[in-house]
């Protein structure tokens, strides 16, 4: 079956269809077809979630999203050429049409490059005191607690290496030993792990100040304690191509008014909503860093990652949301982590 079949859509396509199709595609791209099969335009995962941070829901077409004048290759281009045009849009699917400008094939640009496991680094912290889920904290650290059949932190750790981020540090503190003697150098899960050790709680910003080698490149930071099955090449991408020093996934929570909310001038009431619904964005604990935040990060002092974009947005850096609309679940409390238990393998067990 070639290559494209599984993420064509129509202009009429739904958002919603657009994501399925980009999920389950594994490809980060959609091809939007005219009803000669010609292609008229694609759609990446960064173009649905402008999308969404903009309000629109998952019934809204992808008219008004797809890129309408998509770079494309003929059948006839040589791979050199196929290379250079990739690279100089910045592009890692590019479409493939004949003469009549009907999809061939999507060639990508990994396969071309036989691209090899990326090097950009993982930074995991797993040093909280789990106050939340005593008992079982008491014996073992959060990142240690079993969720299916593995600890929440390997679960995290395998995700990452999914999509070859395999250069792995990790943020200890209480119970340490015990996270450091189970994932050791990290050869057992096929990544490169090394550990920061805080001595007193620094925040998750502030335990960065600890690292002996810093990144040279753009780096991810994520709690231990959550659990997601985000496509982390596409929050990197995300963070590249929009020119980012600092990305924070965020996810919409949503807030019911238990009452009806009166609008009121002077005495006088205007209107009545009755139990209105209001839409936020959170922090998921899920980031994206280029190397310029460490001129933000104090040296063994606490410093939380909302203070750290507090300070770079002060300065007018481009601090930029990723939009989550995949699994996520913050294992904070025994109901969460109870959830987390039934929901694991319908979400991880591949």
């Amino acid at each position: 079956m070639p290559n494209y079949t599984k993420v064509l859509l129509k202009k009429t396509s739904t958002i919603k269809d657009a994501l399925q199709v980009i999920d389950k595609g594994a490809m980060k791209i959609a091809i939007v077809l005219d009803d000669e099969e010609k292609v008229i335009g694609t759609l990446t995962d960064g173009d649905i979630r402008r999308g969404l941070l903009n309000g629109l829901s998952l019934d809204f077409t992808i008219d008004g999203l797809y890129f309408k004048e998509p770079t494309l290759a003929n059948v006839n281009d040589s791979k050199e050429l196929i290379i250079q045009r990739a690279i100089s849009k910045k592009l890692y699917q590019i479409p493939i049409v004949d003469n009549d400008g009907k999809l061939v094939k999507i060639e990508e640009l990994a396969n071309l490059l036989k691209a090899k496991a990326r090097t950009n680094r993982v930074v995991l912290m797993a040093g909280g005191l789990g106050t939340r889920l005593r008992p079982l904290t008491e014996e073992t650290p959060k990142p240690l607690l079993k969720v299916g059949n593995k600890p929440i932190l390997e679960t995290i750790i395998e995700n990452f290496a999914k999509y070859g981020f395999i250069n792995i540090t990790i943020s200890v503190n209480y119970k340490a030993d015990m996270i450091k003697e189970y994932f050791g150098d990290g050869s057992r899960l096929g990544v490169n792990i090394d550990y920061v050790e805080e001595s007193k709680r620094l925040g998750t910003a502030g335990a960065l100040s600890l690292m002996q080698n810093r990144p040279q490149e753009p780096f991810f930071v994520m709690n231990g304690d959550l659990l997601t099955n985000v496509n982390f090449t596409n929050l990197l991408d995300f963070h590249s191509f929009e020119s980012s020093v600092a990305t924070m996934c965020v996810r919409e929570y949503d807030y019911q008014v238990p009452y009806g909310v009166i609008e009121t001038e002077g005495s006088q009431i205007i209107s009545i909503e009755e139990k209105p619904v209001h839409k936020f964005f959170v922090n998921a604990g899920i980031y994206t860093l280029s190397p310029q935040v460490f001129e933000y990060i104090p040296k063994n002092t606490f410093y939380d990652m909302p203070t750290l974009f507090e300070d770079m947005i002060k300065d007018e850096l481009k601090t930029i949301s990723f939009p989550l609309h995949e699994y996520w679940l913050d294992i904070g409390r025994m109901e969460e982590f109870e959830q987390a238990q039934s929901e694991y393998y319908r979400v991880f067990d591949e």
